[in-house]
């Protein structure tokens, strides 16, 4: 069985978007990292995932800071 080496892979965005949040202590902490209205006004996991299922640009803007999480993540060797 071949498994896939794009860290994307299997991943659910809700899954993305709640490390995120978590990395970054909060919506208002990603918010600064992304200046998308659903991070900076009013923000909750579910409107922020509605609206990154219909915007392309938003999305890959939240997996492109995911993989840069995960690569700061190795190097601190944390989980």
């Amino acid at each position: 069985m071949q498994t896939s080496k794009d860290p994307l892979h299997g991943k659910k965005l809700v899954d993305i978007l709640e490390e995120l949040v978590d990395y970054y202590n909060g919506f208002e902490g990603l918010g600064n990292q992304i200046n998308i209205r659903c991070f900076t006004h009013d923000p909750n996991i579910n409107s922020s995932l509605k609206f990154l299922r219909k915007t392309p640009w938003a999305r890959a803007k939240v997996e492109s800071l995911y993989l840069f999480v995960l690569r700061q993540k190795a190097k601190k060797n944390i989980s």
